[in-house]
């Protein structure tokens, strides 16, 4: 099926990508064709819904059981007041951001039992969840359905954020199997500064439209990270 040409309202909605060497008008309308699915639409999930929103994804699903908490606000910019279902006011804030967007909302915990039947409907996932498990479980999912997977982390002042892709390194490169949640440390216990979130989940969002238009070196087999603290950048292959 042929691509149908963009509205006078998406022409200056996306005016500059259109003019962005290396995206035009084929980049940008990968963009549309795309169907992303978002794995969490907190702190990490928030800057990367709003950044794929904004830029035009054709489909965006966002999977999150969880609810709005106070403490959750001064860094999961995609929400304003506590109490609401965090699946369904990260849509309300992509809808009202860009209403070209797609938004399939997906209310609960994804297990070794539901997350292929998820993930099946779509051509790439994010993964800003927060522990071990649901992360190993969406991972497991996107290798046997040949998803790319962007998976970003953080903790206190640093974070990280790589690619995992059919032929590439897979999720147990980095992550062995004996290792689980009680070898991280939770937020909740040690804190995590609010921007950190930002700047590695917009990162994720960068490597997502480089992985649908085809636009640079996508970080397979790389783990990008960030030194808040230090205000560095560096890198290391597995």
């Amino acid at each position: 099926m042929a691509d149908r040409p963009f509205s006078a309202d998406e022409t200056r909605r996306y005016a500059r990508h259109l003019v962005l060497k290396g995206m035009g008008g084929a980049g940008q309308q990968a963009l549309r064709r795309a169907r992303v699915l978002v794995v969490g639409a907190g702190g990490l999930g928030s800057p990367a819904i709003a950044y794929l929103a904004g830029a035009g994804v054709g489909l965006l699903g966002i999977a999150d059981h969880d609810s709005v908490s106070l403490s959750n606000l001064h860094r999961q910019i995609v929400h304003s007041q506590p109490g609401l279902g965090k699946a369904a006011s990260a849509g309300a804030f992509a809808t009202r951001l860009n209403p070209h967007v797609e938004i399939v909302l997906h209310e609960q915990r994804l297990d070794a039992g539901s997350a292929e039947a998820v993930l099946e409907n779509y051509d790439l996932v994010l993964d800003g969840t927060d522990n071990l498990e649901t992360r190993r479980v969406v991972a497991e999912a996107a290798e046997r359905l040949e998803l790319p997977l962007v998976s970003g982390a953080v903790s206190l002042f640093d974070g990280q954020v790589t690619v995992f892709a059919p032929g590439g390194p897979p999720f147990a490169a980095l992550y062995p199997g004996e290792a689980d949640d009680s070898d991280l440390p939770s937020c909740e216990a040690t804190g995590i500064i609010g921007p950190l979130t930002g700047v590695i989940g917009t990162l994720m969002a960068m490597e997502a439209i480089k992985l649908i238009t085809g636009i640079g070196e996508p970080l397979i087999g790389r783990v990008l990270t960030y030194d808040g603290k230090g205000g560095r950048f560096s890198e290391f292959s597995f």
